[in-house]
């Protein structure tokens, strides 16, 4: 399923940079759309699209911002979706940004074995138009999968909990494959859902993330993943995407749900800390190339693509049926209200009130002594008297 085509919208991030173009805050754009913040929020991320009326009134207002139609970012051309887009002349600059400096092109793209040709937040391997659905998300999933299963490693220090986290975010995307396999960056959809799964605080509370795994068996390994795991889940995230893979300051931004600005203080943040316990990790082309040792140490494999289709489509096929089941029960149990309630009120009689001038109902009194003596020479006489009388003539 689709999206209309008589509502063009443009790409996430070139909706994000229309609006900061403007200098305006998601929350401004939310009350001219009619829409919370939250909302504006996962659009310009790509976690979800608009539709109805709120998608033709935020494709309105994108025009009015660019003074020119969106172009489509559904069906717009492979080739010119990969061209860098223009930086509009009046886009916000941002003063931390100037102290991050992007490492060489060729140190940037270099993680671990099992690296695609292609860098890991690319869109993936070209896809023929002939290509089924389960052929094109088996290709994506082997494209992405090993790589990214080792990235959220990093992220978490748990190896079970990287691969589970992994595989919730691929069976999520085949779920919703028909959105997934028209995304711009299907590789980074995955990734942003991987990464939310695995930094949840809800973790804290399952029974078998209470214990700690085994540490890596390599000393600085070891150094590198408490300090990573020392910094909170935003900054390690930020640290991650901008000096790991390799996206550029807006796309972290971006897939990080934060500003461009508060993206560049938690990436520069994360940078200082990992310094000063870390003094030979202050330059970030090394700060990357040990990032990509580190991942590359853990031999984390990702189940098959055959697995991961069957398990989702069983947990989706267990919760509709569950959620069947429990809106018949709760439509049985109206129904058998509605039958057996009363169809007319009736008034709860009055509380019972004391009578005055009538005696209390009281019962026969206790017998005395001589009332039980007598009782008992009575039945005594009379058992032992005469068993028949006789009438006598006088």
């Amino acid at each position: 399923m689709t999206q209309s085509a008589a509502t063009p919208l443009p790409t996430p991030k070139e909706r994000r940079r229309l609006r900061e173009a403007k200098s305006l805050t998601q929350a401004q754009i939310a009350t001219k759309v009619g829409v919370t913040r939250e909302t504006i929020r996962s659009w310009e991320s790509g976690r979800t699209a608009p539709r109805g009326r709120k998608r033709e009134a935020y494709a309105k207002l994108l025009t009015d911002l660019t003074g020119r139609p969106p172009a489509r970012d559904r069906n717009r051309d492979q080739n010119s979706a990969r061209q860098p887009e223009p930086v509009a002349a009046g886009a916000i600059q941002v003063e931390p940004v100037a102290h991050i400096a992007p490492a060489a092109p060729g140190e940037r793209a270099t993680w671990p074995e099992h690296a695609t040709t292609a860098p890991e937040h690319a869109a993936g391997p070209e896809q023929p138009a002939t290509r089924t659905p389960v052929e094109a998300f088996d290709a994506l999933y082997t494209h992405a999968a090993p790589l990214l299963v080792r990235q959220t490693y990093l992220l978490t220090g748990r190896r079970t909990l990287a691969r589970e986290a992994v595989e919730r975010a691929f069976q999520q995307a085949w779920e919703r494959w028909p959105e997934v396999a028209v995304d711009p960056d299907p590789a980074g959809w995955v990734r942003a859902a991987a990464y939310e799964y695995a930094v949840s605080p809800w973790h804290r509370l399952r029974p078998a993330h209470r214990q700690p795994e085994a540490p890596p068996a390599d000393a600085d390994d070891r150094k590198l993943l408490d300090v990573l795991l020392s910094l909170p889940p935003a900054h390690r995230r930020a640290l991650l995407l901008y000096d790991g893979v390799g996206l550029d300051l807006p796309e972290t931004a971006a897939e990080t749900e934060a500003s461009t600005p508060a993206a560049a203080n938690r990436i520069l943040n994360a940078r200082d800390a990992v310094a000063e316990r870390l003094p030979e990790l202050a330059v970030p082309e090394q700060l990357h190339r040990r990032l990509a040792e580190l991942a590359g140490a853990e031999k984390l494999d990702a189940p098959k693509s055959a697995l991961v289709r069957s398990v989702g489509e069983k947990r989706t096929r267990f919760w509709t049926r569950t959620a069947i089941a429990v809106t018949t029960l709760i439509v049985g149990a109206t129904a058998l209200t509605v039958r057996v309630a009363p169809t007319h009120y009736e008034p709860v009689p009055a509380p019972g009130a004391p009578i005055s001038g009538v005696p209390p109902l009281t019962g026969p009194e206790r017998l005395t002594a001589q009332d039980l003596e007598l009782r008992r020479q009575l039945r005594a006489e009379l058992s032992g008297g005469p068993e028949r009388l006789t009438p006598a003539a006088e």
